[in-house]
């Protein structure tokens, strides 16, 4: 299902059910984490061609992070429910979906790891 997205508009939120797997086509989504009392921290981004999350593939199919449009976007929807229920059928397109979100999942681990050293070295030069 085509979907829209206007700037500013939440996409997912932590904590809600992951039951679609949005692939963004146009624009850009920042993927947000934080705790209650404090701003939100960008923890990547999204642009077209990637997917914002793989919560849907993986119990218990719940949104671990917020994903926000930072501009108008433009994302397919598919069931994750229905996509779940194939892929357990279909060993090909199991492997393939975990090949694909296992590529994705690497690269957002080396981008916070980055973002963890960065941060870590501005603080000890800010206590230097």
């Amino acid at each position: 299902m085509p979907t829209e997205f206007d700037a500013d508009q939440i996409i997912l939120r932590a904590g809600d059910p992951a039951n679609g797997f949005y692939l963004i086509e146009t624009g850009i989504v920042a993927l947000e984490g934080g705790l209650n009392d404090r701003e939100p921290v960008v923890i990547d981004t999204v642009c077209a061609g990637e997917p914002p999350g793989w919560s849907w593939l993986f119990s218990p199919y719940l949104w671990q992070f917020d994903a926000r449009a930072t501009e108008s976007c433009t994302a397919i929807c598919l069931s994750g429910i229905m996509l779940r229920q194939h892929r357990d059928e279909d060993l090909t397109l199991s492997h393939e979906l975990f090949k694909r979100m296992s590529e994705v999942m690497v690269r957002r681990l080396q981008a916070a790891r980055g973002k963890l050293i960065s941060e870590n070295r501005s603080g000890e030069r800010a206590i230097d």
